[in-house]
């Protein structure tokens, strides 16, 4: 592969080599120094795998442009790379990246039964079982619509729906996405840049040239030589790297939870209450993620106070007052529905959190292996729903208590209470890492260190990030 990337005008391969390393498993190797933002690889725009070069292929093209409707950009991205991999001659450019490319993949997709059910209760639970079923439609829909129309450019031992999930998840896994100046997304994928690895710790550090249709590398730290060269896909939450690249990341300070809200057009007043979602930055169907660092955005308070206004409210309120308390009985309601479903929430998953990490510190999964990624995924949503439940039951015993009947949300701030038992008098003492949590007493602290600890290290490393960030 490498001899062809050269050929074809890629540039810093003499610097960089494929190596093994022993957490990353394959990577790439630096062979010299490289100061942070140092181009370090190009990819040329004609060697790149893109939907412009699927459908200007002479064999390719056709078939895919024929297709009714038109196939989306994984779709046809998927099926030029089993194209490719199926040809007995010509393309041996492309054919040789295909060689090097995993044979198979770790992402949920597949995952046996047993595997998945270790995260039953998590949205990548649900998601893996709709893909699974999406996935087999799309599969039949690629067969009636161009492989059983052109079985000679397709055949059907070589693009059977495993082949096809192998495929989609080379697209999921290795594709890179642009906004290009006119506004439009483009999806590339690129040889030898593809085999970097992920690491939050280097800034992200892919370019992709509109002008040129050159692909770059940048160093995203300094290097010194036998370095592995990294990349960063982003902060990206544990449910979203297991699903699309087959990794987690053990105590990802990115974890997330997706809350859907959504009001039937039928609903009451849903005209009215609509006119104040839109302005708001809203919708009648809205999804919102909850975070450890924000775990009870306000977004989710603004969209709830809208949906449960009644007649008298509507004909009165005007959009910039939800984002603050409208009255006691909306508040009221609005907490008590988000506590009963985070409690509700949390009650489906199959494995609780104090069981999983039992289990993950016995090793009954083995590290490594899905079942373990699928516990770190169950991990990181129960411990971002534990914290939106905390934080919406303090706020409800605030509006409950009278306090703040009318105002922004910190006019109904939660009483300061002890993490471990509770008491609300002080004087308190802060947790000196997290500064998220109080306590009463040194006692207190000490008993609730063993429930406490690990959120307490991922949300100090998620404000660190957060702050650098800034």
């Amino acid at each position: 592969m490498e001899s062809w990337l050269k050929e074809s005008g890629a540039v810093g391969l003499n610097d960089l080599e494929l190596a093994n390393f022993q957490v990353t498993g394959r990577g790439v190797r630096s062979l010299q120094y490289y100061k942070e933002g140092e181009r370090v690889l190009t990819i040329p725009c004609g060697i790149l795998w893109t939907v412009e070069h699927a459908h200007a292929d002479p064999l390719l093209g056709p078939a895919l442009r024929s297709a009714q409707p038109p196939l989306t950009v994984e779709d046809t991205l998927a099926t030029y790379i089993l194209f490719v991999r199926s040809r007995k001659s010509g393309y041996n450019g492309l054919r040789s990246h295909v060689n090097a490319l995993p044979t198979s993949y770790s992402s949920s997709i597949f995952f046996t039964e047993n595997e998945l059910e270790v995260c039953a209760g998590t949205s990548l639970y649900t998601i893996t079982k709709q893909l699974k079923r999406q996935i087999e439609e799309d599969y039949a829909g690629l067969v009636a619509r161009i492989f059983g129309q052109y079985q000679d450019l397709f055949p059907l031992d070589k693009f059977t729906i495993e082949d096809y999930k192998w495929a989609l998840s080379t697209v999921w896994s290795r594709g890179m996405d642009f906004m290009l100046p006119d506004g439009n997304l483009i999806r590339l994928l690129a040889p030898f840049a593809d085999m970097l690895n992920h690491s939050s710790e280097v800034k992200q550090c892919h370019v992709y040239d509109a002008s040129s249709g050159n692909l770059s590398v940048l160093a995203g730290k300094d290097y010194k030589v036998g370095d592995q060269v990294l990349i960063n896909y982003g902060p990206l939450p544990n449910n979203r790297l297991l699903r699309l690249y087959g990794f987690v990341l053990s105590s990802n300070p990115n974890d997330s939870y997706d809350i859907v809200l959504s009001t039937h057009p039928t609903a009451p007043f849903w005209e009215q209450k609509q006119k104040l979602w839109i302005p708001a930055g809203l919708d009648s169907t809205c999804t919102i993620s909850l975070t450890l660092n924000d775990p009870l955005p306000k977004n989710v308070l603004r969209y709830l106070r809208i949906q449960r206004l009644d007649e008298s409210d509507l004909s009165v309120i005007q959009v910039d007052a939800t984002d603050k308390i409208i009255n006691g009985s909306n508040e009221v309601e609005v907490l008590q529905f988000l506590v009963d479903s985070f409690c509700g929430l949390l009650g489906n998953f199959g494995t609780q959190l104090e069981m999983l990490e039992e289990q993950l510190a016995a090793s009954v999964h083995p590290p490594g292996g899905n079942a373990w990624a699928a516990a770190h995924v169950s991990l990181g949503e129960q411990r971002v729903l534990r914290l939106a439940r905390k934080r919406a039951e303090d706020l409800l015993a605030a509006a409950e208590s009278g306090r703040g009947r009318r105002g922004d949300l910190s006019s109904l701030a939660p009483p300061a209470r002890c993490a471990n038992c509770d008491k609300v008098s002080g004087p308190f003492m802060l947790c000196g890492r997290c500064k998220a949590v109080i306590y009463c007493t040194r006692t207190c602290q000490v008993a609730d260190y063993k429930e406490h600890k690990v959120v307490c290290q991922v949300i100090s490393t998620a404000s660190k990030n957060g702050s650098e960030m800034k």
